[in-house]
């Protein structure tokens, strides 16, 4: 087994587990176990289980997205400070200089690809996993938590004909109509890159303030709106219909998520904050949720209040002096 085979191979194990988990359950409930509609159920719950437990890293990827919108006028301040200077000193304090930004604002250009990339090894196990269900069915082995008789059992299983360890590139088992699996992968394909394109568009249309869209990083961010579908799209003709399944249902997932925050939590400045105060004073309730259900008006009376105290001086008084 090479290094990579090596590093998946506790992943392959658990993806495969929680499928079989899934499986189980569906067939103690009257599901038929050898149905292909009850393996791809169980591909849907390991999709579950598995954005469940990246909720968190979710919120951290909102934070630390919003963080690089708020830093933008800042960055864009320094790189004008230092336009224009290719010294070394120069370079090596502009670096540190945008570390200490992204510090102060508490983010990092990384952060918004840290669900994706948690999610990786699980993408990949799920490839090995379903890629090698004949090799594994014809060598008379299991893989990962499988037994052999489930394996032969997930390779027998199809939906609309198709095979779901099937792909585009590689066709299905012999006696499969192909047909049925190229029309079913191609949709698949189509199904997988247009709602990932979708989730990242309406994230851009809704979610950033104009500032933000004018920024550098969102340059690059416009780039790989369009070529990250590219790739998955090119790839996909490699994936069979399983993986394909597990990538539109996390796509999907991320598409509800997505639209929850930019409807509930919009980032100060966007379309979708403008929208969300609109239907707040429609009700008349305070533009920003977060004021706990007061009006703006009777906030902003409080912050002023206070203000006016913070700005009063106190007199010292003087003390009496005893007489001599």
């Amino acid at each position: 087994m090479d290094i990579f085979g090596t590093i998946l191979a506790p992943f392959k194990w658990l993806v495969s587990a929680i499928m079989l988990g899934f499986h189980d359950g569906l067939s103690f409930i009257g599901l038929p176990p050898e149905n292909g509609w009850t393996w791809t159920l169980s591909i849907i719950g390991l999709v579950l289980v598995i954005r469940a437990a990246l909720i968190p890293v979710f919120v951290k990827q909102i934070k630390a997205q919003r963080g690089m919108q708020l830093l933008q006028p800042d960055l864009k301040k320094m790189q004008a400070k230092y336009k224009g200077k290719t010294d070394q000193l120069s370079r090596q304090a502009m670096a540190q200089e945008q570390m200490a930004l992204y510090k102060k604002h508490g983010t990092n250009p990384f952060s918004a690809c840290l669900p994706m990339l948690i999610q990786m090894p699980f993408f990949f196990a799920l490839f090995q996993v379903l890629s090698g269900i004949t090799q594994a069915r014809q060598a008379g082995i299991g893989i990962g938590a499988l037994s052999h008789d489930q394996v032969v059992q997930f390779d027998e299983s199809s939906i609309f004909g198709a095979p779901l360890s099937a792909s585009l590139l590689h066709g299905g088992p012999a006696g499969t109509d192909q047909t049925v699996v190229w029309v079913l992968s191609i949709v698949m394909i189509l199904a997988m890159t247009a709602s990932q394109f979708i989730t990242q568009k309406q994230i851009m249309a809704k979610n950033m303030s104009e500032e933000a869209m004018a920024s550098p990083f969102m340059r690059q961010q416009k780039m790989m709106l369009y070529i990250l579908p590219l790739v998955f799209g090119v790839g996909g003709i490699n994936f069979p219909i399983g993986v394909l399944i597990y990538w539109t249902t996390t796509n999907l997932w991320t598409m509800g998520q997505q639209f929850f925050v930019i409807r509930r939590m919009p980032t100060p400045g966007s379309p979708a904050a403008k929208a969300l105060a609109e239907r707040r004073a429609a009700k008349g309730l305070p533009s920003h949720p977060l004021l706990g259900g007061r009006k703006d008006a009777d906030v902003a009376a409080e912050v002023a209040a206070v203000e006016v105290k913070a700005q009063q001086r106190i007199q010292p008084q003087r003390k009496n002096r005893k007489k001599k």
